[in-house]
C-alpha cells in the first residue's frame, strides 16, 4: 500500500497522477510496493545545466520523484539538495506546491560554479543522519557532467556504503560524452575491495530528459534499488524487512 493514497495526492498534486501511478506499476514490478524509504533528489546547478532549468528538464525530474515519494515516504516531501562548486542550497520541495518549485528555489541561488559531487554527498549524509531515520533512503542524483574532484567523490560513495544509502546517477546531456565516464566507473567499483556493498547506479537520461516517459524513467530509477536492499540487510546495513 503507497505511504500516500491515491485520493490524498489528487486533492494536493493532481498534476502528479499520472507519475504516481506510473510509479507505483514501477515498485510492484520489482517487488517494492509494500517499502518505506525516505527519497532524497541532489540537482546539479552548475553553469553547464542553466539550459536544463530553462526547459524545464528539471522541474519535471523534481515533479516525477515527488510522484516516487509518494509511495514510500507519508510527509509528502522530498529533501533536495542543489550543489557546484559548494552546496548552493538544502531545502525540501512538497507535493503541495510542487508547480514551478525549483524556479522558485533557483531565484534565490545566484552563480552557477562547478560540480562538486562530494560537498553534495556530504550534504546528504548530514541530512539523513541528523534526520533520525531508521528506513533506507534513495537518493536520486542527477549531474550533466563529471566531478571536479574524483577521488573525493569516490571516496564520499565508499564512505557512504556504510549507511542505508542508495545512490542513483542521473545524467542529463550527450550519452556518448567522456563526462560520464567517472559515473561508470562508480557504477562499477568493486565489491569488496572499495566498498562494502554496491551502493549506486548510473543511467542516461539523454539530451531531452522530458522525452524519457514515466514508466521508463521509474523503472531506470528503481532497478537497482531491491539487488542493493538485499546486499544492504545481508551486511547489516538495512534492517531486515
Amino acid at each position: 500500500m503507497a505511504a500516500i493514497s491515491l485520493r490524498k495526492l489528487e486533492e494536493t498534486a493532481p498534476a502528479l497522477v499520472e507519475a504516481y501511478r506510473s510509479a507505483g506499476i514501477s515498485l510492484r514490478k520489482h517487488g517494492l510496493d509494500e517499502l518505506r524509504a525516505a527519497v532524497y533528489l541532489v540537482i546539479d546547478h552548475s553553469g553547464s545545466m542553466k539550459p536544463y532549468y530553462d526547459d524545464g528538464s528539471v522541474q519535471a525530474l523534481a515533479d516525477r520523484v515527488l510522484g516516487l515519494s509518494a509511495h514510500l515516504d507519508d510527509d509528502g516531501r522530498v529533501p533536495v539538495v542543489f550543489f557546484s562548486t559548494d552546496v548552493d542550497a538544502v531545502t525540501d520541495i512538497a507535493l503541495d506546491g510542487h508547480e514551478g518549485s525549483v524556479e522558485r528555489i533557483v531565484a534565490g541561488l545566484g552563480h552557477m560554479g562547478r560540480t562538486g559531487y562530494h560537498v553534495a554527498m556530504d550534504a546528504v549524509i548530514d541530512h539523513y543522519l541528523d534526520s533520525g531515520a531508521t528506513v533506507p533512503a534513495l537518493v536520486v542524483f542527477q549531474t550533466d557532467g563529471g566531478p571536479t574532484s574524483r577521488p573525493a567523490a569516490e571516496r564520499h560513495l565508499c564512505k557512504a556504503a556504510r549507511l542505508p544509502l542508495f545512490w542513483q546517477f542521473v545524467g542529463f546531456g550527450d550519452p556518448g560524452s567522456r563526462q560520464f565516464d567517472f559515473l561508470r566507473k562508480l557504477d562499477e567499483l568493486a565489491v569488496p575491495g572499495k566498498r562494502i556493498v554496491d551502493n549506486a547506479g548510473f543511467f542516461h537520461a539523454g539530451e531531452d530528459p522530458g522525452r524519457v516517459s514515466d514508466a521508463e524513467l521509474y523503472d531506470l530509477l528503481v532497478g537497482e534499488f531491491p539487488r542493493w536492499l538485499t546486499a544492504a540487510r545481508a551486511a547489516g546495513i538495512v534492517r531486515p524487512a
